[in-house]
């Protein structure tokens, strides 16, 4: 008999909707680790957030299955909610990058019973003004395209999706003048991209932020990137940027628990992949530890 209750959300078209052939054998091994489960998926953006929100505290586990995006909905919900439940994922999406920084199986059965059998971890979470990203808040070049990319794309060619989507925009990238507030200083610049990271891997590449990136230590890796002169120095940016070989004369980076950033216009920022909307002041401070994310047992 199942003495424990499950509430699983996943996302029918994630990735290459890979989910809907390996269902069944996922159920299986939940119901064999004693749980009672309750299946809910999701039919259109936001519907995880409202699931997880006004679930009922009977729960003993919320599992999500899906890309990034899909986490980032359940994480948004459980922090709109009144009480805290551990959060299982099951990554099933193009990039996956919060999965592979938690270290997550890429095989969806070894997740789903790394959810079982694994133990919890206390994970920071993102506040961008009232709303939350768990591992990215982003904005500029190539910033748009995650969301703009429809899903049978990025089903169909994954990175390259991105890469070819966002070549078409090198003719026209765009600066933004901004003024950033953190830990007592003040930057104040044009940039064409910025990112606020707690994540190991972005956009599929790991460590771009760094070699010590710890997800449970309150702080963001912060990386600004000033405008380019032209193409060639913007190619030696993206190189140094992929290679982690910091130019401090091309880009800020830094670690902080908190910042502000105003613009003169408003600027369109994405969350976890998703828009985030268009903003002229943003306030971004670390949740130190919000949450509960089900890992391997270290001694795995």
């Amino acid at each position: 008999m199942a003495d424990k209750k499950m509430l699983f959300i996943y996302n029918p078209k994630a990735g290459k909707a890979q989910i809907r052939s390996k269902l069944s054998d996922i159920l299986e091994l939940f119901a064999d680790g004693g749980y009672e489960v309750t299946v809910t998926p999701t039919r259109k953006r936001g519907d995880a957030v409202e699931i997880t929100a006004y679930r009922p505290p009977i729960y003993d586990l919320v599992v999500c299955s899906g890309g990034d995006g899909t986490l980032d909905e359940v994480v948004t919900g459980m922090m709109k909610s009144s009480f805290a439940t551990p959060i299982g994922y099951i990554p099933a999406g193009s990039t996956n990058d919060f999965g592979g920084s938690l270290g997550l199986p890429k095989n969806m059965l070894k997740a789903a019973e790394t959810i079982i059998i694994g133990e919890s971890f206390s994970c920071d979470v993102g506040a961008f003004n009232e709303d939350i990203f768990v591992y990215i808040a982003a904005f500029g070049l190539f910033t748009d395209v995650s969301y703009e990319t429809g899903q049978d794309m990025k089903n169909l060619l994954g990175h390259m999706a991105y890469l070819l989507e966002g070549m078409k925009r090198l003719s026209s990238i765009r600066s933004y003048h901004m003024k950033i507030r953190f830990d007592g200083q003040t930057v104040e610049d044009d940039f064409v991209f910025g990112m606020i990271t707690n994540s190991v891997s972005v956009g599929g590449f790991k460590h771009i932020t760094g070699n010590n990136v710890k997800l449970d230590d309150g702080v963001f890796e912060v990386t600004l990137i000033k405008l380019p002169k032209n193409a060639v120095e913007l190619n030696n940016i993206m190189v140094s940027l992929l290679n982690r070989d910091i130019d401090t004369d091309a880009m800020y980076c830094f670690r902080t628990a908190s910042l502000t950033i105003e613009s003169q216009e408003e600027v369109a920022w994405t969350l976890d992949g998703e828009y985030g909307g268009s903003h002229k002041e943003v306030s971004i401070f670390n949740r130190r530890q919000a949450i509960q994310m089900r890992i391997k047992k270290q001694s795995q």
